[in-house]
């Protein structure tokens, strides 16, 4: 009879083997520092007025070249997100014209039922500035992470670690440099060279990027704090901080919602098992 011991060891020999392959599938193996997020755990929950801020980032910054083809406006009411009231929601939409067919002029003021317009470029624009369409947002704090190693990735299952992709946009944002560090080469050895307009990022792949740097101190002008509240800082890592959480809220907008479902789950389980516990005493309690 196999024991309990040879497959837990052979299971978490099968995990480590398949680790590197899902690690590393994209992502460079420069060391990125996981944040405290609000939403980090299975109790973790958005922070409303963060989200708030991060959309401002995007709206202002990123949307002038990424789209969000998921997102509706009025998404940004429903509960769990930014939670902007309906009348902001609608003001926000008329202020895009939208493409409508049947509208006079080809074009109509937006609806929170819209989708959000994406970039004003054209894609012809967008190619020649940066040699490739950017990509869309929706879903890249889904689709991007980092690389934990072996074995410390086997407590991600206990801690339900699901943050890698805004831990990977944070450490990107701040990645760049303003020239190539001393030391860095290719992988066969040569000094490392910058292709001409491409720019220097310590996380990025390959470490060339189209994207120029997007953040700066100050340049994005948060509402001044209610009273009695400190005010938020306007620096380029309170920025990337907060567009990172609102792109991991635009990728899962129903994260909260199921994390409380899985709870309810498990403690309907534990109930149940209980239960039948209980019922199994009660039927063979004559049984020897």
């Amino acid at each position: 009879m196999i024991k309990l011991s040879t497959i837990l060891a052979a299971a978490l020999l099968s995990l480590g083997l398949a680790a590197p392959a899902l690690s590393q599938e994209g992502h460079t193996a420069v060391a990125i520092e996981r944040q405290p997020w609000t939403f980090a755990g299975p109790f973790g929950t958005f922070d409303r007025a963060q989200l708030q801020r991060g959309f401002q980032v995007f709206r202002e910054v990123c949307a002038a070249c990424h789209g969000a083809r998921l997102l509706a406006f009025r998404n940004l009411e429903e509960e769990g997100g930014p939670e902007f009231s309906e009348g902001q929601v609608k003001a926000l939409a008329a202020e895009y014209d939208v493409l409508d067919a049947d509208a006079e002029g080809g074009t109509r003021k937006g609806l929170a039922s819209d989708r959000w317009p994406g970039p004003p470029l054209s894609v012809a624009d967008l190619k020649a500035s940066f040699g490739l369409v950017p990509p869309d947002l929706s879903v890249i704090a889904k689709g991007r992470g980092i690389t934990t190693p072996f074995p410390w990735w086997i407590l991600n299952y206990f801690t339900a670690y699901n943050e890698g992709g805004p831990d990977y946009i944070h450490a990107l944002l701040n990645g760049y440099h303003e020239e190539v560090p001393e030391g860095v080469v290719n992988s066969d050895g040569t000094p490392f060279t910058l292709p001409e307009g491409k720019y220097y990022n310590a996380v990025f792949p390959g470490h060339a990027i189209g994207m120029p740097p997007p953040l700066t101190d100050g340049a994005v002008a948060y509402a001044p704090p209610a009273e009695g509240q400190v005010a938020v800082p306007q620096t380029a890592e309170q920025y990337s901080q907060d567009v990172s959480a609102f792109l991991m809220w635009l990728s899962e907008p129903h994260q909260v919602a199921r994390k409380e479902a899985g709870i309810r789950v498990i403690l309907f389980i534990i109930l149940l098992a209980g239960l039948m516990y209980l019922v199994k005493n009660r039927i063979w309690r004559k049984v020897h």
